[in-house]
């Protein structure tokens, strides 16, 4: 367990699990797998106080507020180790295995992968998923020759501030280049403020990230200018401020 009615599930043979359920209706229109951050290179488990787990706590409740409480089931991935560390890539093995577990207990339903730093790589990585919509990935690390083979036909919708220090917005949108011209739905959002942490206007991260995360799920409508920068082949990049001011009209 992991907080009170947030069971582990999928255990695997050497004990540890890859999916921590928060969430689950009888009935889900679909699901949200939640990825937070890590390090380049660490072989060590996450910490007890883990707080890139804990900045993912608010995107959970956005996100559980956006697609009206009882359309989605909720969970996060568990990482087994804290790096990347290298060609190992251990976090994507966390999530394609808690995907399957998620198959398992929600089949047939679309899956929306939300994850920041690290963890958006690892989604970006694992979105070759048949169940898997798209991914909604905060402030991304997206090394120079990623991998976008398997992003043709799925959502992939980045948030980041170009004043990013820890992960470099310009490598974000040439990835997304990259992937649309894979066959994407490409959009990214350029955040005015927030760093890497999105700890600065917070509430425009999380209301951003929820929003699309329901579009993308589809309880809920893509606003207009991601669904044509999707469809554009120029590979914009829109501004927080003009997605932000299309959520709030009536």
């Amino acid at each position: 367990m992991t907080l009170p009615g947030e069971p582990r599930v999928g255990t695997r043979e050497d004990g540890h699990s890859a999916l921590r359920l928060h969430s689950a209706p009888p009935s889900p229109r679909g699901a949200v797998l939640l990825l937070h951050g890590g390090r380049a290179d660490a072989l060590t488990p996450p910490p007890l106080l883990n707080l890139p787990a804990a900045r993912m706590r608010a995107f959970r409740g956005a996100i559980r507020r956006a697609t009206r409480d009882d359309q989605a089931l909720l969970a996060s991935v568990s990482y087994r180790h804290r790096g990347w560390n290298g060609s190992r890539e251990d976090p994507v093995r966390d999530v394609r295995e808690a995907l399957d577990e998620l198959t398992r207990l929600a089949p047939l339903n679309p899956v929306v992968l939300v994850g920041h730093s690290m963890g958006a790589r690892a989604a970006l990585r694992a979105a070759e998923h048949p169940q898997v919509n798209g991914v909604v990935a905060l402030a991304p690390w997206c090394p120079p020759g990623s991998p976008v083979a398997q992003l043709r036909d799925k959502h992939v919708i980045v948030l980041h501030d170009n004043q990013d220090r820890v992960t470099d917005a310009r490598e974000s949108w040439d990835f997304l280049r990259r992937a649309r011209r894979a066959g994407a739905h490409a959009c990214g959002i350029a955040m005015p403020r927030g760093g890497h942490a999105m700890l600065r206007d917070a509430g425009a991260w999380h209301r951003l990230a929820a929003s699309l995360t329901a579009g993308v799920l589809g309880t809920r409508p893509l606003p207009p200018a991601v669904v044509a920068a999707q469809r554009s082949a120029d590979g914009a990049v829109l501004s927080a401020e003009s997605v932000l001011a299309e959520l709030s009209r009536p």
